[in-house]
């Protein structure tokens, strides 16, 4: 399926800028891309859909100089070019900003912004110098207020480190920009910048390629979009003639009946109960979980989700208030002490936070409860390989064994080990915080029933996300947050995305 390209009438026509003929690429015996033929406008918006494996990450290294295809041409304004490295593709002005910054984590936020092209004045390199051209280029590209210049990286948010990443490969100007699942870790009002940002950038005649497992984003902002499986392309045509239904059969080769599973657990006593909860970085949280129920918690970026979490898993000290667990009032001063009373938690961060990417998955699984699976302090491999296979299998991780080191998995496959560990817990109420973040459709559907069958055996789960859709498709109640404070909530079948947005910034129903 190849249709015809678009145009802008109000900035200009759309023209190809980089064109792909006939790209392949192996690793041994693995064919990661095979003959992909794809070009991209001046003016455009593109998006490049597959499920995780489909080939897109390689095709970004390739276009990055970090990858040579081993066959096969880049063409970049009607000439052959090659890239031996990303010095080659930004010098040719080709940018990637990947899932995962790619930041100096002990220099502030002004210093990354300024690696590689540092501001001089007669060949000095001035702090101050460095300060303002970050300060300018926060205010000029409308992060003012999200990120400050002084700050160390490793002090920043997620999304403030996509937000600083962003910045940086628009720093010199970009012929081509690739952006690999930018709003991950963005909420609603910080993604909402980022996309104001690709409207001016594709208004000067940018091309971008624009990577997301997030349908909506491809149908609101990218004019084309290419399909990716199996290392091959399988279709492209104009957005709007095509379906997000059929573009999702497209990407995994069947169609996804629901997305979301109905819900029927029955909601049993009450798991958890908060009152007055206070915490450095959050006030007054009053909140209820019920068995078999989900309970959402929604907010813009900084309004204390995932610090509730922290403070219920025992991370952040808690200043005032109660946590009663099953009917019990704990004091919950470390993650220890709330694994102990049966909470969990799968954190936003799953590769820096939740997982051992170097060790397998057989040890990520089996971490939670290898008291049970040790006599003498010696682990029982035969119990633990028991173990092992039976939540791989229910969770249904696809790995070439259970040996695999984990960073070889995809992140769908990492995200079910990790629930894989807590399920083998069987805590009362697991915390998922951002579960299904730069995770394909695919995974997510799987990812959905999942928690849908946990619910089901009467777990309770506090679920955080930034995708509204996600809020209202599984949740049974959603709480939202705003300054630190849970300002309402709502159930489920009056929940819509503008309540949850009017809630979050504050509006009254009549503005």
């Amino acid at each position: 399926m190849t249709l015809s390209s678009t145009q802008d009438v109000r900035t200009g026509v759309s023209t190809p800028v980089l064109t792909l003929r006939g790209i392949s690429k192996r690793f041994g015996p693995v064919s990661a891309l095979d003959d992909v033929s794809l070009t991209f406008n001046s003016y455009e918006v593109h998006g490049l859909l597959g499920e995780n494996g489909a080939g897109k990450s390689t095709l970004l290294r390739i276009l990055s100089g970090d990858y040579q295809p081993d066959s096969g041409e880049i063409v970049l304004d009607g000439e052959v070019v090659y890239l031996r490295s990303p010095h080659d593709a930004h010098a040719l002005g080709i940018h990637v900003v990947y899932q995962e910054p790619e930041l100096v984590p002990f220099l502030t936020v002004a210093e990354n912004l300024s690696l590689g092209a540092l501001p001089s004045k007669a060949h000095r390199v001035t702090l101050r110098g460095i300060i303002d051209v970050a300060e300018r280029l926060i205010v000029e590209h409308g992060f003012a207020g999200t990120i400050s210049a002084t700050q160390l990286v490793s002090d920043c948010s997620p999304a403030q480190r996509q937000c600083v990443e962003i910045l940086k490969a628009i720093r010199d100007g970009a012929r081509v920009l690739c952006l690999d699942e930018p709003t991950s870790s963005l909420a609603e009002d910080e993604s909402q910048r980022l996309w104001d940002l690709m409207e001016r950038l594709r208004a000067r005649g940018t091309a971008i390629i624009y990577v997301s497992h997030r349908m909506p984003e491809i149908t609101q902002l990218c004019q084309r979009v290419s399909i990716m499986r199996d290392g091959k392309r399988v279709a492209d045509g104009l957005t709007s003639e095509l379906s997000q239904d059929e573009m999702i059969r497209l990407m995994v080769g069947r169609p996804l009946s629901r997305m979301f599973p109905v819900r029927d657990s029955a909601r049993g006593a009450i798991a958890v109960r908060m009152r007055g909860v206070t915490t450095h970085h959050v006030s007054d949280i009053d909140l209820d979980i019920f068995a078999g129920e989900i309970v959402g918690l929604s907010g813009l970026v900084g309004a204390g989700r995932s610090e509730v979490a922290q403070a219920l898993y025992g991370i952040d000290r808690m200043t005032a208030g109660t946590v009663e667990v099953a009917g019990i009032q704990r004091r919950l001063r470390s993650p220890r002490a709330a694994i102990a009373v049966g909470i969990g938690l799968a954190p936003e961060d799953r590769k820096a936070q939740g997982l051992f990417l170097d060790r397998s998955v057989s040890d990520n699984v089996s971490l939670s409860v290898l008291r049970s699976l040790s006599r003498w302090h010696v682990v029982r491999r035969r119990v633990e390989s028991q173990l092992v296979d039976s939540m791989t299998k229910r969770m249904r991780v696809k790995s070439r064994s259970v040996h695999s080191l984990m960073r070889t998995l995809s992140g769908g496959n990492q995200q079910k080990v990790l629930l894989a560990r807590w399920v083998a817990r069987n805590p009362q109420v697991l915390i998922l915080d951002e579960p299904t973040r730069g995770i394909d459709v695919g995974a997510k559907a799987e990812i959905y029933q999942l928690i849908n069958e946990l619910t089901r055996a009467g777990m309770a789960v506090l679920l955080i996300s930034s995708e509204l859709t996600e809020l209202i498709g599984l949740a049974d109640r959603i709480a939202v947050m705003r300054e630190g404070r849970v300002v309402g909530e709502v159930n489920r079948k009056h929940a819509t995305e503008e309540t949850l947005l009017r809630l979050a910034l504050g509006m009254k129903e009549e503005e």
